[in-house]
């Protein structure tokens, strides 16, 4: 090894261990800030959330409604109970990683990898049964009498074919990805 390659080697060993380290408090800083990392605020801090899937989500019956009742960021995408939370924070360093190296930081890139961010998403929600939808949304509370005949057929018979809310609501909260196929 030169000289030249030995500087070289060494230098990516520095900026290695200091990225490595400021993802690491970031990541600490981020499982561990408890309600601060689980507010709307926390989640559209970035400006690739804010100006993207945000905008979009401002649109939806989650953002407004007749009845006032808001679903934000962290209630879809951030679990409640302790475990599957931090496991979803420590998934999310992954998120920082991108932010920091700019992955995302236009809404080009964003659009780029929107299909890629959308599958984990819905496979995640698949996994879990639409865990944070059920938060909310609960079959056995739906009076299916007051659905339109789509909505009432599909959910008496989704759920009795293993179906999912995510199987049939993709794109009810943020846009299709346009690759989507």
């Amino acid at each position: 090894m030169t000289p030249f390659e030995h500087k070289i080697g060494i230098s990516w060993l520095i900026l290695t261990a200091v990225m490595g380290t400021a993802l690491g408090g970031c990541s600490l800083k981020a499982v561990f800030t408890g309600k601060k990392a689980d507010a709307e605020a926390y989640c559209i801090s970035c400006h690739e959330l804010r100006d993207t899937v945000y905008q979009e989500y401002l649109g939806t019956s989650h953002a407004y409604n007749r009845s006032g009742v808001r679903a934000t960021c962290p209630d879809c995408h951030i679990p409640r109970a302790l475990f599957p939370k931090l496991a979803r924070k420590v998934q999310a360093t992954g998120e920082l990683y991108h932010h920091v190296m700019g992955t995302i930081g236009t809404p080009e890139k964003f659009e780029a990898r929107r299909l890629l961010l959308a599958r984990r998403v819905w496979k995640t929600m698949k996994e879990t049964d639409s865990r944070e939808c059920r938060g909310c949304h609960d079959y056995a509370s739906m009076d299916h009498a007051k659905q339109e005949k789509i909505s009432r057929k599909k959910h008496t018979s989704g759920p009795k074919a293993g179906k999912t809310c995510i199987d049939c609501h993709k794109g009810i909260a943020h846009k299709l990805p346009r690759d989507m196929k």
